[in-house]
């Protein structure tokens, strides 16, 4: 019998799975930075303005993640 190595996911199958938290991150950096913002005399992002942004940002951030994560899944071998 011949040992097989287990295959490690594509970088976009992890990116998928990580999208929600990646996009929750980034909702989460965009209110506060909004919050620093009004400090600065900036107006104030809404939480709806947040999300709404948070959804296009939120595949580079899952990528990066996806990234990151296939890293640690090669090392791990």
């Amino acid at each position: 019998m011949t040992e097989h190595a287990p295959a490690i996911w594509p970088i976009w199958k992890l990116a998928l799975l990580l999208y929600v938290f990646a996009a929750g991150a980034v909702a989460i950096n965009l209110f506060m930075l909004g919050l620093l913002g009004q400090s600065l005399g900036l107006p104030a992002l809404s939480p709806m303005t947040v999300l709404a942004l948070s959804v296009p940002l939120g595949v580079p951030a899952a990528w990066a993640s996806g990234l990151w994560v296939r890293h640690l899944l090669e090392q791990a071998r």
